[in-house]
């Protein structure tokens, strides 16, 4: 059965910057959360078999499995390239992820991260496509796609090569648009003229674009003064043709409700509002900041225990503020229980692994010059 983009719930449920509490997932929290977000009419929640060191897919179990029926609800999750070295690999993951989440089985299984490179020799040498193909068959997979963060070029590849893809998620948000590393405006395009139905991840960037600077906020508010950033960048991705669902990790109850009142009755946006977005995007590239969203993928196997997301994010606040002192506290504060920039012994393994392909080793060394000189 072929995907229906309209009868997609617009907004998804990403499970992927949970509320924690103690270190753990706060259950009790993301089960309210979960409640509210489904009883608005949104049932899509998607997942990964790396996210939060592997408890994400716990949760489907105790907040979705456990308290709602089957067909209330529709998971997403990934295979990683990175975890498996064989075939044989591939059956103890997707064996294992059932066994986490309790499904018998998935509604929307994905390569995870394809992209130039490593991962996707992976897939393609593991024969990966046909093996989701297989488990299609056998009922365990309803649905079969990638996520992407490649080039343009590959993805015409990967497409061409491969005809029984039903869906792409791909990253889409304003400021990536015309990023020339990301180029989500590309890979739209390549997706709507093949009719592939899309699902977008990092619709607000990680959190940037839901955080902006005052400046840039004021923009916004003084044609919605009630609406949030974040509201603009998921209208940004919900006014396009051809998307499916747009994914939010939403770590809190505000987050829920922002993002139901901007999806309850979508409103798509207007010229004046295209024209703020744009007013508000050459600002902030005027800015030159670091275009990390926090995935945390380089954190997981640094050996030096560096919070590279959080170093760059007081990078950017310092670019922004130059004379605001406070993301130096903020990092003398956050290497007080971790590496700092000066420990990066430039293994390289983050670089590896950043689906944004940026400098990290690079800019560790602009953190030693800005927070510790």
């Amino acid at each position: 059965m072929s995907i229906d983009v309209t009868k997609m719930p617009k907004l998804g449920f990403g499970l992927m910057r949970l509320p924690e509490k103690d270190g753990e997932i706060d259950i009790p929290r993301v089960c309210d959360m979960v409640d509210r977000y489904m009883k608005a009419g949104f049932n899509y929640f998607d997942t990964a078999y790396v996210y939060h060191g592997g408890n994400s897919e716990k949760i489907v179990k105790e907040a979705l499995v456990k308290r709602y029926p089957r067909e209330a609800y529709t998971v997403a999750t990934k295979l990683p390239a990175w975890a498996v070295k064989n075939i044989d690999d591939c059956d103890r993951v997707f064996n294992e992820q059932l066994e986490r989440t309790g499904l018998s089985y998935i509604d929307y299984y994905l390569l995870h991260s394809l992209e130039d490179g490593n991962n996707y020799d992976v897939y393609k040498e593991l024969d990966c496509f046909s093996w989701c193909m297989k488990k299609k068959e056998e009922g365990r997979i309803k649905h079969f796609g990638f996520s992407f963060h490649g080039t343009p070029e590959l993805l015409e590849t990967v497409l061409d090569e491969h005809p029984e893809v039903e869906f792409v998620q791909i990253q889409l948000n304003y400021a990536d648009w015309d990023n020339q590393v990301v180029q989500s405006g590309r890979l739209y395009e390549i997706l709507k003229s093949r009719n592939i139905p899309m699902i977008i991840m990092e619709p607000v960037k990680g959190g940037t674009l839901a955080n902006l600077s005052p400046d840039l906020e004021e923009i916004f508010k003084e044609i919605h003064p009630d609406k949030s950033a974040a509201s603009w960048a998921m209208r940004f991705c919900g006014s396009l043709e051809g998307i499916g669902t747009i994914l939010s990790g939403m770590s809190n109850e505000e987050q829920v409700e922002d993002n139901l009142a901007t999806f309850a009755d979508f409103v798509p946006l207007n010229d004046t509002e295209k024209k703020a977005i744009d007013k508000v995007l050459e600002k902030m590239l005027a800015a030159n900041l670091i275009g990390c969203t926090s995935c945390r993928y380089c954190t997981d196997g640094c050996p030096m225990n560096i919070r590279i997301p959080d170093i760059f994010g007081a990078i950017n606040t310092k670019r922004r503020f130059p004379g605001d002192n406070r993301p130096k506290f903020f990092y003398g504060s956050l290497t007080g229980y971790s590496g700092k920039a000066s420990d990066c012994i430039g293994c390289g393994q983050c670089e590896a692994v950043c689906p944004q392909h940026l400098p990290i080793i690079e800019l560790l060394r602009e953190a030693v010059e800005k927070f510790e000189n």
